[in-house]
């Protein structure tokens, strides 16, 4: 898997224009990696939202979060998974072995063992404070990915807290990509937020 870049990860609560918006113009900029992620919905809901965003993500790979079925649903190209969700290893069966998994983890064991479970690639997080989720715990630091970098050949997305101010720390500590929410989709300049952090990695 090559550079990722820009990751997009959709926030329907804070972003300005809706997800629909925000998703056109992260695909009109380049950006390889579409997430959908929406928590506090129906099935239906999230059916309808996801089916629709796919169709804007035709040439694009397009994630969902945490939801393999939804994944299955809407022919996504794969799905990111989290602590509490199906380890990849039983994701891979349900899915097969074309579609992209991703997991979160915010250790080297974590990082080792979802490798191992089969993941495609590591969202590492959260590397600084952030406060787009809740429950992200405390901040990691760019070092995790450092290490993980070291001891694994795996591609590593950093996630949290993360702004035009501290990216390039990130990008210099080998992060093969970063996701920057609330900078990017709170933004009235959503297109040209994008291109500076798409621009980090050339």
């Amino acid at each position: 898997m090559e550079k990722i870049g820009y990751y997009f990860i959709t926030d329907e609560k804070l972003s300005l224009k809706g997800n629909f918006y925000d998703v056109k113009q992260a695909v009109s900029q380049g950006v390889r990696f579409i997430q959908y992620r929406a928590k506090n919905k129906t099935t239906e809901e999230l059916f309808k939202e996801a089916f629709a965003l796919r169709k804007l993500c035709k040439k694009v790979i397009f994630i969902v979060n945490d939801r393999i079925d939804i994944a299955l649903a809407v022919s996504a190209s794969g799905v990111h998974l989290g602590k509490d969700d199906l380890p990849p290893d039983v994701a891979r069966k349900i899915l097969g072995k074309d579609k992209i998994i991703g997991v979160s983890v915010g250790s080297l064991k974590e990082a080792v063992l979802a490798k191992k479970e089969g993941a495609d690639y590591l969202g590492v997080g959260p590397i600084f404070a952030t406060k787009t989720k809740l429950d992200a715990g405390r901040p990691l630091g760019v070092e995790l990915i450092t290490k993980i970098k070291k001891n694994l050949r795996i591609p590593v997305v950093a996630i949290g807290g993360i702004n035009l101010v501290n990216a390039k720390v990130v990008v210099n500590s080998q992060a093969d990509g970063l996701c920057a929410i609330s900078e990017v989709v709170s933004s009235s300049i959503i297109r040209e937020r994008i291109k500076e952090f798409q621009s980090l990695f050339k």
